[in-house]
């Protein structure tokens, strides 16, 4: 499914003025990250386990904190975004931190331009899939950039999620990728009131459409889980329980509302 690039570069303006917001937010906490603090959650530590030593590759990774995490963990990190403003920061964290992860400002289909490489592990995570139209792509990128025997992790938001209205209470856009959704933001999931302004456009994905991409590159998958909650209140209409973590109010988890896949590449 090919996309104009005018929706990426309406994307990218969009997550450029994010970035601006995010930064000095309480959701991201950069100060409390700077002084020590891991952005990493249970889930994606449980899966990954040890990842010293490794090479890693971290799609989509906005300014860079869990790639940071993973550099501090003993992981070798790259980065990559497709915002430069995300990409500036990372940049500056990184010298400010003293690590040494590397960061490409780069749209996650025109990786292979731009980076040569290949890594033990692939990693993405907390609504990077449906910024891109088509897995297909994104797919081969992940395969051409893993080791033989390496490892792709992704932990994202259900797809069933994004069916919904933001108040989870009615069916508001369709399961399949029929169509991409285009949509006028206003704020952002760290400030609802926040003064900025864009257009976006992403697509929902399936699982049929997901496993089919990993799979149809050869891919082993080896782990699915699916959860009823979210590591974080970026959502509308969410309560926190007593174990930290979000969930809809009045749903009883009768939603989920995350997955994780790992899959493997045939050494």
């Amino acid at each position: 499914m090919e996309a104009p690039q005018t929706f990426f570069e309406s994307n990218r303006e969009s997550w450029n003025k994010r970035t601006a917001v995010h930064k000095d937010s309480a959701f991201y906490d950069l100060d409390a990250f700077k002084k020590g603090r891991s952005s990493l959650n249970a889930i994606e530590l449980e899966g990954l386990g040890d990842v010293s030593g490794r090479s890693l590759l971290h799609l989509q990774c906005h300014f860079g904190m869990d790639t940071l995490s993973w550099q501090r963990l003993g992981a070798q990190c790259v980065g990559v975004d497709l915002s430069d403003e995300a990409i500036k920061l990372a940049r500056e964290i990184n010298t400010e931190l003293g690590l040494d992860a590397r960061f490409v400002c780069c749209n996650v289909y025109d990786l292979p331009e731009h980076l040569d490489e290949t890594f033990d592990i692939v990693f993405t995570s907390y609504g990077t899939i449906g910024w891109l139209p088509d897995l297909d792509k994104w797919a081969a990128v992940i395969a051409r950039s893993l080791k033989p025997g390496g490892l792709f992790y992704i932990a994202d938001f259900h797809p069933v999620l994004w069916m919904m209205d933001e108040e989870f209470k009615t069916v508001k856009y369709d399961y399949f990728n029929t169509a991409v959704i285009a949509e006028e933001i206003s704020g952002t999931y760290t400030d609802r009131n926040a003064p900025i302004r864009s257009k976006e456009y992403s697509w929902n994905h399936p699982f049929s459409e997901l496993f089919a991409a990993l799979l149809g590159q050869g891919l082993t998958i080896n782990a699915f889980n699916e959860y009823p909650y979210s590591p974080y209140n970026c959502f509308n209409n969410l309560e926190q329980g007593a174990d930290g973590l979000w969930r809809i109010t009045g749903m009883e988890e009768k939603l989920p509302m995350m997955y994780s896949i790992k899959a493997i590449k045939p050494a």
